[in-house]
C-alpha cells in the first residue's frame, strides 16, 4: 500500500451535502491507492496531538453516506491560528499520520486554518478547501403557503453575504430574496426592507395570490441602523443587540401594521431556518454538487494542486488559489459579497416577484396595484417609486 494519505476534517457548523463530500473524497483517494483518515471534530484532537479521534475510512462503509445529513466526522469550530503552538500541533499530528495531503470542508475560518498549516509545513502538505452548501431545503414552506394562504418572513443564514440566502432562493423558487448587497453602502433602514417585501405582497395580491415566500439574509442585520428599529433591547452601553434581533419578527410586524391601517389582511408568519435545516438529508442538487467536489479536490490534490478552494463553474472544476482569496493584512478570507451587476444575480431576480420600473410606467399595472394596496394610483407610485432598482425589469 502507498505510504502516502490523504486526511479529511470538518470544520464549522453542519451542512447538507458534507457527507457526500467525505465519501467521494474517500472513493476517489483509495482507488488511486491511498490511505485515508478521517479527523474527528476539525481541528480540535489535532490541536492537542491527540490521534486517538482519527479513523482510517474505507469505501465499504462510506459508500452510501451521501444522503445522509451531518457530518460522519462530526465537525467543531477549533481554531488552529489561535497560536503558533496550536498551528504546530497540527502541522506535527498530521505529519505522524503520514499525510501528504489534506482535504478540509467548512467555512472561511476552516480554509485559513487549512492555508496557516500548509504554510507552517513549508509544502510538505498539500491542501484544498471544499466550501459547504446549502440549497435545496425551503420548498416545504412554499407548499405550506399555498395551501394556507400565507406569506412566511424567512431569515436565512449568511452572516456577512447574500449566496445562501440566493441559493436556497432559487432551488426552492421562493416568491423573493432579499439580501444586502442590493442596497447602497451605509446604514439601512428597517423600512426599506419593509417596503420591499409589502410591494411582493401587492404585487401578488393584484394577481389573486394571498401567499408568498419572502427570504430574507442574515447580512441585512448588520446594516440596520439602530435609530430606525423603535423599541429594542440594548447593552449596558446603549449598543443595540443586533445578534439578538428576530429579523423576520420585526418585518412582519412593521408590514402588518402598514397593511392593516389600509383594512388590508395579510396573514405573516415570521421563521428563522438555521439549525433545523444543517443537518437536514441533502436534496440531489446537493448530493451531485458535493460529490463533484469532493471527486475533483481530491483529483487535485493527487495530480500535484495545492493550497485553493474547489469549485464547480458551469460544468467544469476550477480550483481558486488560496493567494486570490485571503486578505493579506489579516490573513484571513475575504468576504466574498454577492456582484449585484451579474448575469447571475440579475437572472436570479428576474424570477422574483418585487415591484419594478415597469410596473409603475404602466397605467393598467398601476390601476391593478393600487387597488391591491389600497391607496390611489398617486400615492402608489409616490410611496413605492423609491424601491425601484434602475435596470431591473422585474419577473413573472
Amino acid at each position: 500500500m502507498s505510504t502516502k494519505a490523504l486526511a479529511i476534517l470538518v470544520g464549522g457548523g453542519p451542512a447538507p451535502g458534507i457527507n457526500a463530500v467525505i465519501a467521494a473524497a474517500t472513493i476517489e483517494a483509495r482507488n488511486r491507492g491511498l490511505r485515508v483518515f478521517g479527523c474527528h471534530d476539525g481541528y480540535q484532537w489535532l490541536m492537542r496531538k491527540d490521534l486517538g479521534h482519527v479513523e482510517e475510512l474505507e469505501i465499504a462503509s462510506l459508500s452510501r453516506i451521501h444522503f445522509e445529513g451531518g457530518s460522519v466526522l462530526r465537525t467543531s469550530r477549533a481554531n488552529p491560528s489561535r497560536s503558533a503552538a496550536t498551528l504546530q500541533n497540527v502541522a506535527e499530528s498530521l505529519q505522524r499520520l503520514g499525510a501528504s495531503y489534506l482535504l478540509t470542508i467548512g467555512g472561511d475560518d476552516t480554509a485559513s486554518g487549512a492555508a496557516a498549516v500548509a504554510h507552517v509545513l513549508g509544502g510538505k502538505l498539500a491542501v484544498a478547501h471544499v466550501p459547504k452548501t446549502i440549497k435545496d431545503l425551503v420548498r416545504n414552506l412554499m407548499k405550506d403557503a399555498a395551501t394556507t394562504d400565507k406569506w412566511f418572513f424567512v431569515t436565512i443564514m449568511g452572516r456577512h453575504a447574500g449566496h445562501l440566502a440566493l441559493g436556497i432562493g432559487s432551488a426552492a423558487g421562493a416568491t423573493l430574496t432579499v439580501i444586502g448587497e442590493e442596497f447602497p453602502e451605509g446604514a439601512l433602514a428597517l423600512d426599506q426592507i419593509a417596503d420591499i417585501l409589502e410591494g411582493a405582497i401587492i404585487k401578488r395580491r393584484a394577481r389573486g395570490q394571498e401567499h408568498g415566500v419572502a427570504l430574507l439574509a442574515e447580512g441585512l442585520i448588520e446594516r440596520l441602523d439602530p435609530d430606525t428599529l423603535g423599541h429594542v433591547e440594548r447593552d449596558p452601553y446603549g449598543n443595540v443587540r443586533l445578534a439578538e434581533l428576530e429579523l423576520s419578527r420585526l418585518l412582519k410586524e412593521r408590514v402588518s401594521t402598514s397593511l392593516r391601517a389600509r383594512e388590508i389582511t395579510c396573514s405573516i408568519v415570521a421563521k428563522d431556518i438555521g439549525y433545523e435545516l444543517r443537518c437536514a438529508p441533502p436534496g440531489g442538487f446537493d448530493i451531485h454538487y458535493c460529490r463533484s467536489l469532493g471527486y475533483w479536490a481530491t483529483r487535485f490534490l493527487i495530480e500535484g494542486g495545492t493550497e485553493a478552494m474547489a469549485t464547480i463553474q458551469g460544468e467544469a472544476f476550477v480550483p481558486v488559489p488560496f493567494r486570490d482569496l485571503i486578505d493579506s493584512r489579516t490573513g484571513r478570507f475575504r468576504v466574498r459579497h454577492v456582484d449585484v451587476n451579474s448575469e447571475a444575480y440579475q437572472m436570479l431576480a428576474a424570477y422574483m416577484i418585487r415591484l419594478t420600473r415597469a410596473d409603475l410606467e404602466d397605467p393598467e399595472q398601476v390601476r391593478a396595484l393600487a387597488g391591491a394596496a389600497g391607496l390611489d394610483e398617486a400615492a402608489l407610485v409616490t410611496r413605492f417609486a423609491g424601491l425601484v432598482t434602475p435596470g431591473r425589469r422585474g419577473g413573472p
